[in-house]
């Protein structure tokens, strides 16, 4: 504090700390009947590279483990969670908020696709109508108890995003990322972004690893070289996962059917999530 500081910010003639908002100030306040304890978010610098199924296979098996479990959609433009569910029906409110949606296991999702008369007609919103749009999912849904909340965000660094980190108090993300060269740069900005906002990085999962032959074993890297490891120990991160490359995985999500997936490789990410999040 300034030596100068009239203990009223808005007439104090210096410029200290004590003025500037922090984070906390900066969040939407949730509906008053949420109980959300954990927030994660799933982010990537490009699309493409399996954000939703990261985020719904977490969400699945943190649900397997007994935990209350819900998805916020904050891709509004590419909303694809409801579908690897096989959840069609439409969200409804009542006195209390927006009551999400719930998959055949009890997970609690909301996305905009629940609030389509049609799911197939696109999303042409401009910026601050889309951010607004997750800003609601947060503060207007009626989440009730929920133990773990994974956030699966659009691509990149911009408008919506930003309205995600700002907006939603999250305790960490996790980096989605592939097996390419150009990944290390495209991890950075991810990393830079989480940095400048002050939100811990909970480790990266590589989807498209490699491909597993089912006659002979063997593991081969379809799209190169894995550089996960060594993009990680660069950036002083924890390697959660490596997905594979499987066609069973991409069946079940088209058919609504994700949460029959077994996901044991993300079994070292979940109990790294537990030990990171205990409160």
């Amino acid at each position: 504090m300034s030596d100068n500081c009239t203990s009223n910010c808005s007439t104090c003639p210096s410029k200290c700390d004590s003025s500037k908002p922090s984070r906390e100030d900066l969040f939407e306040k949730s509906n008053e009947y949420s109980n959300v304890k954990k927030v994660i978010g799933v982010v990537s610098g490009k699309g493409g590279v399996g954000k939703s199924l990261i985020t719904s296979c977490l969400s699945v098996l943190m649900r397997r483990k007994g935990y209350n479990t819900a998805i916020l959609d904050a891709d509004v433009t590419g909303p694809s969670i409801p579908k690897a569910f096989g959840v069609h029906e439409k969200a409804l409110a009542d006195q209390y908020g927006i009551i999400p949606a719930e998959t055949k296991t009890g997970i609690k999702m909301m996305s905009v696709n629940l609030l389509l008369d049609n799911e197939e007609t696109p999303v042409v919103w401009r910026g601050p109508v889309i951010s607004g749009t997750v800003k609601q999912f947060w503060s207007e849904v009626n989440w009730g108890e929920v133990d773990y909340m994974f956030v699966d965000m659009p691509p990149g660094t911009g408008d919506v995003p930003l309205t995600v980190f700002q907006s939603i108090p999250l305790d960490g993300i996790i980096i989605a990322t592939s097996p390419q060269e150009l990944v290390s740069m495209i991890v950075a900005k991810a990393v830079n972004m989480a940095k400048s906002m002050q939100v811990p990085i909970l480790g990266v999962v590589e989807n498209y690893s490699y491909y597993q032959c089912d006659d002979c074993g063997k593991k081969v890297s379809i799209f190169g070289e894995s550089h996960v490891e060594e993009i990680a120990k660069k950036y002083d991160l924890d390697v959660l996962a490596k997905i594979p490359i499987n066609p069973e995985i991409a069946k079940k999500v088209d058919a609504g059917e994700v949460e029959e997936i077994e996901a044991n490789w993300l079994d070292d990410a979940v109990t790294k999530l537990e030990s990171k999040l205990v409160k």
